[in-house]
């Protein structure tokens, strides 16, 4: 198995879980990160070599992540295992999947690449690379079956790990916020060039809030590995005692919070299921952004505009993404209460939308391939 980023270690995480209990005499390794070891996974090389995102920012670490790529494809190929599960990650695991494919290995890619929303080139790639392809969103295997891929809808982990109603006064009191708080998450992301890009800016963000609303708490859940530049760009934003900076804990602070000023990425979802409102915002090396940008295939880049096929949250990227314009934006939630109740029930239903046994659908496919 490989997963590229603490997204990925999650999802992986809770599939070996599932597989477990199915196998109890499995054996799994490759690349991953804490959720995977806990499982008996061994990880050769830990997942947050991989955890790189935007052209220029790969190319930056290019020869590294190559040399990591080459190593684990000679190894898997000499030990020819049952099968190889690349989760997420897909420049890295596509290509991986195909040479392992072409070697007569069994491939299955768990989290569909996002051809719906950009890059649909990718495609062809899947097919060459993938037996089988996991689906986390239900209209998913529908897109890759015209082009012969074969996919199973098993539903998002994440929607049977976060419960329908979390419970907001437990998390409160986790962290030490009174009740009647008004708490704002704030999440600058899981990987070192998104805190580089965009944590400075949540942060001037969170002086603006904390200059119009002085009585807002912050909390902001951080990689163990990425706290010190986090709280570096605190002190840079003169809001380092403004803020709670904890070690990881994102699902209380989400939790416990009324709103979350997060970056793009799967956190966002999992802000969707603890039914938070939210403010996306995301800033990347100003190349990248122009190379992605041109393909983007919708207009909404949050997974739950996406989901919802609407701006059901505002997205604030790049040049938009200002301090001041993501202060206004987390202060109009916080007047807006009527609109909060109306995006709870919005989120409510997405949950039960991507609620499915992940485990016995994702086990079932993954044996269909090892015997096929």
């Amino acid at each position: 198995m490989v997963a590229g980023e603490t997204s990925g270690d999650l999802l992986a995480g809770l599939l070996l879980q599932g597989m477990k209990a199915r196998w109890p005499d499995l054996q799994s390794a490759g690349i991953g990160g804490p959720q995977m070891s806990s499982n008996g996974f061994q990880a050769w090389w830990p997942h947050d070599k991989l955890a790189v995102r935007g052209y220029v920012e790969v190319l930056r670490h290019y020869r590294e992540i190559v040399g990591i790529r080459n190593q684990l494809q000679q190894r898997l190929l000499n030990e020819k295992p049952d099968v190889f599960i690349g989760v997420d990650a897909p420049d890295f695991n596509l290509h991986l999947e195909t040479k392992l494919k072409t070697a007569g290995i069994k491939t299955v890619h768990f989290v569909c690449p996002s051809i719906w929303a950009w890059r649909a080139d990718r495609v062809e790639k899947i097919h060459r690379a993938a037996d089988h392809v996991l689906c986390i969103f239900p209209f998913e295997p529908a897109l890759l079956a015209p082009h012969g891929i074969a996919a199973t809808y098993v539903g998002h982990p994440l929607a049977h790990v976060i419960p329908l109603q979390p419970d907001q006064a437990a998390a409160r009191r986790a962290l030490g916020f009174a009740d009647d708080d008004t708490v704002v998450a704030v999440l600058p992301g899981s990987r070192a060039s998104e805190v580089q890009y965009l944590a400075l800016r949540l942060f001037e963000a969170v002086a603006h809030i904390k200059h119009a609303q002085a009585a807002i708490k912050f909390v902001v859940p951080a990689i163990a590995s990425l706290r010190p530049a986090i709280e570096a760009a605190a002190r840079q934003a003169g809001v380092s005692g403004d803020v709670k900076i904890i070690t990881g804990q994102s699902h209380t602070a989400l939790a416990a919070c009324n709103v979350t000023l997060i970056a793009s990425g799967t956190a966002t979802l999992e802000a969707a299921l603890f039914k938070r409102p939210m403010v996306i915002a995301y800033n990347m090396h100003p190349l990248s952004w122009l190379i992605m940008r041109r393909k983007r295939l919708q207009p909404w880049v949050g997974l739950p505009n996406i989901l919802c096929g609407e701006f059901v949250v505002p997205e604030l990227l790049q040049n938009d993404a200002t301090p001041q314009t993501l202060a206004e934006a987390v202060l109009a939630w916080l007047a807006a209460p009527e609109r909060i109740a109306a995006l709870e029930k919005r989120f409510a239903q997405l949950h039960h939308d991507l609620q499915r046994n992940t485990a016995q659908l994702a086990t079932d496919a993954i044996e269909k391939v090892i015997q096929s």
